[in-house]
């Protein structure tokens, strides 16, 4: 048995599963709820993740260490 793993918009996602639930051959487990909490830590990430991108490519500057911590 093969494996898939997909990125769903939010919008479309009751309708994606209903139409995987429809096929018979595709076993739907693991469907994991996130907290509220769970998804701002996993959009914030996210977002981090966009951003040391975007630095990489020189598009934005990110703060240093040095700048964060004086910044406390």
């Amino acid at each position: 048995m093969k494996q898939v793993v997909l990125n769903i918009p939010d919008s479309k996602y009751p309708f994606f599963m209903e139409l995987v639930k429809s096929l018979g051959f595709v076993k739907v487990s693991g469907v994991a709820k996130l907290t509220k909490i769970q998804q701002e830590f996993v959009e914030g990430t996210e977002k981090s993740l966009e951003q040391v991108e975007q630095h990489l490519k020189g598009e934005i500057t990110l703060k240093t260490a040095d700048q964060l911590f004086n910044e406390l």
